[in-house]
């Protein structure tokens, strides 16, 4: 089983940007397709974005269209979620998760492996 951390998560200001990173450790990442949570205060966790394992197919919530991007890098076998125009609301924990449900699609969100999340917030 593939496990997950996340790194890269702080304090920025409404505009700013933050790029979060997700390694692996026990197996590559290169073989998982991957997503990016977040769970607001109060609220649900909610599925932001997601990468296939090739990296040929995207997900994005439609809250963070045109401002975060996902992409892989597998020489350095790490998943990114560059997060661009950030805004207060954007203000939660991000939860990288790997290894999707066989035969779902990247916006089931239905990962298996889940990293211990990193906190993002954005001050007005």
């Amino acid at each position: 089983q593939v496990h997950v951390v996340e790194s890269g998560g702080g304090l920025v200001q409404a505009g700013g940007s933050l790029r979060l990173s997700c390694g692996a450790s026990g197996r590559t990442l290169i073989n998982y397709a991957v997503g990016w949570f977040r769970q607001p205060p109060g609220k649900e966790r909610e599925l932001v974005a997601a990468v296939s394992r090739t990296g040929s197919n995207t997900y994005y919530a439609d809250s963070v269209k045109g401002r975060f991007t996902i992409s892989r890098d597998s020489a350095e076998d790490t998943v990114y979620l560059q997060m661009d125009t950030l805004q207060p609301e954007d203000t939660a924990i991000y939860y990288c998760a790997a290894d999707l449900a066989r035969g779902s699609s990247l916006s089931d969100g239905l990962f298996s492996s889940w990293g211990q999340g990193t906190q993002v917030t954005v001050s007005s």
